[in-house]
């Protein structure tokens, strides 16, 4: 039995509610010691961020500020190239040999899984905790069946195994959208509510500037 330690990549641009509220369910429910935030540096599967990797860090860092049990970690931003999901687990087994590692995936990310590179040795490096809405269950794309037998519904298998199970897991859906939340700001319109104070309040100095 080791603890689970949690991690949450992404763009993050910017981080929002709609990151934050899921990781924090995920979190609470598996009893997952820490969740690490992971900022991508160059996304091999999307257009390049709207926000630099220096800004996209420090909205994450006042996001995360008053949070016990969430860090941000910047080991893609500090490293050259793609940022593959696979080199970054390899590193952060070595970095915590002590914990399972536990990727968290909204639905929509799990359903890409099969183009990501190297995807099969993925699931190698740890457990893949799949976040939706109530009451959802598995996808039905063709290239995900062979991953069904991975499937687990006891939380308590991701303490015991060290890696290669995957959990669907409900949690609060929020419908929030970074790009959502850069046409209104480039628009004009008021984008509290939809993510941290700090956040918002960073993002207007920046536009202002």
């Amino acid at each position: 039995m080791k603890p689970l330690l949690g991690i949450f990549g992404g763009t993050f641009d910017p981080v929002h509610f709609g990151h934050l509220r899921p990781a924090l369910d995920v979190m609470q429910a598996l009893d997952i010691e820490q969740v690490r935030f992971l900022p991508n540096c160059v996304p091999p599967h999307r257009e390049q961020p709207w926000l630099d990797a220096a800004t996209r860090r420090q909205l994450l860092e006042l996001a995360l500020a008053d949070m016990p049990g969430f860090e941000l970690d910047c080991r893609e931003l500090e490293r050259e190239g793609k940022s593959y999901m696979v080199d970054t687990l390899a590193s952060l087994q070595a970095d915590f040999p002590d914990h399972h590692l536990c990727l968290i995936l909204g639905m929509d990310a799990f359903c890409g899984l099969h183009t990501w590179h190297q995807w099969q040795r993925v699931l190698q490096l740890c457990h893949v905790v799949v976040t939706g809405r109530p009451g959802f269950d598995w996808p039905s794309e063709p290239a995900l069946q062979v991953l069904e037998a991975c499937r687990c519904t006891d939380p308590g298998e991701l303490k015991r195994l060290e890696a290669g199970r995957i959990l669907l897991q409900s949690v609060t859906q929020l419908d929030i959208s970074a790009s959502e939340i850069r046409r209104q700001l480039q628009s004009g319109l008021d984008i509290r509510y939809l993510l941290p104070e700090a956040v918002r309040l960073k993002l207007l100095e920046i536009k202002n500037a």
